[in-house]
């Protein structure tokens, strides 16, 4: 019979190990809930051990949403081929995968959690509000944004974090349509801006000249012309 022996970890990995302990816990709990004590015995060590590596729990949840940050991020990340109405809605489509896989923790993450108005927490934040608008940005092929550009890039940015949200407090709307919803709110908010500024007009005018009639960019229009001859007519002055 062998006898199994352990192998000793270096202390980089770890505290890789505690990141991913923690991280896992705090997906599915509140990380109010989660003690040093679980983590600890998730990872087969002794609490002391534990803050050898790390100070206190703060240290190590920050830890653990600074590669949650990374991986949300990273989400946004899509290669630029194919319309963009496609290309959004496989990020909204890994965006939720995290959301569905991580729900307290993602909710930790965009709310603050133990660490609210910390200042490296709200770091986190707004480096994962950014790396998702400059991925918006380069699918759009634009690289110094009017001012319109910015204010629809980034509302939309912050409006698919609070549909997530939302989403999470008993997912009452199938995720599909939310994903859709989403991809279909990117082209409203983009259309109304279009209205008013020149340059937007222009990279509408682009983005929908590579666009299939059977796309999500599509799938919108067809929806609103089906709302068209149930809107009243306006008698005429």
């Amino acid at each position: 019979m062998t006898t199994g022996v352990r192998r000793r970890m270096g202390v980089e990995e770890r505290k890789q190990q505690l990141i991913g302990v923690a991280l896992e816990l705090f997906s599915h709990r509140s990380p109010d809930e989660v003690s040093i004590d679980e983590i600890a015995a998730a990872a087969g060590i002794s609490r002391p051990l534990v803050y050898h590596y790390f100070p206190g729990k703060q240290s190590l949840y920050e830890a653990a949403l600074r590669r949650a940050a990374d991986e949300l991020a990273a989400r946004f990340v899509e290669p630029p081929q194919g319309p963009l109405g496609a290309r959004l809605l496989r990020v909204m489509g890994r965006f939720f995968d995290f959301v569905d896989d991580h729900g307290p923790g993602f909710s930790a993450l965009m709310r603050g959690g133990p660490a609210v108005g910390s200042s490296t927490t709200n770091a986190m934040i707004d480096e994962v509000r950014q790396a998702a608008y400059e991925q918006i940005l380069s699918h759009l092929e634009v690289e110094t944004p009017s001012a319109r550009l910015e204010l629809v890039v980034r509302s939309w940015v912050s409006l698919a974090e609070s549909t997530a949200l939302l989403w999470l407090d008993g997912r009452r709307i199938p995720r599909a349509e939310l994903e859709l919803q989403l991809v279909h709110d990117f082209a409203a908010l983009a259309s109304v801006s279009a209205a008013y500024d020149p340059e937007m007009a222009e990279v509408m005018i682009r983005i929908l000249g590579d666009e299939p009639a059977d796309g999500p960019f599509g799938d919108l229009v067809g929806r609103l012309l089906a709302l068209a001859p149930r809107i009243p007519a306006q008698p005429l002055r």
